[in-house]
């Protein structure tokens, strides 16, 4: 039996079928346009009237994280070029013989 891959949706899909429930709509017609099941859309109301509709992955990220992130991206990017500039310091010395 195979497992169904568990759907993720951005947080844009999500606002817009809440707004679609707002603006009067049943939650079922919207599900079955938007091609939900109702508890799930349910669930987006509730939690967008609490404030808490998130994306796939959505967390809080402290300032030491995004530093992290930023240094880690430096760290690649400065491989690379060391990279680079070894094969071309090669490449020269070759010729140079």
């Amino acid at each position: 039996m195979q497992k169904i891959p568990k759907q993720e949706y951005t947080v844009e899909f999500k606002e817009q079928a809440v707004k679609r429930v707002k603006d009067g709509k049943t939650v079922g017609s919207v599900a079955k346009e938007m091609g939900l099941v109702e508890p799930t859309l349910r669930y987006w109301v509730k939690a967008s009237d609490a404030g808490q509709l998130d994306g796939p992955g959505a967390r809080n990220v402290t300032p030491e994280e995004m530093e992290l992130s930023r240094l880690r991206a430096e760290n690649v990017r400065l491989k690379r070029e060391v990279d680079i500039l070894k094969k071309a310091t090669a490449y020269f010395a070759r010729e140079a013989l």
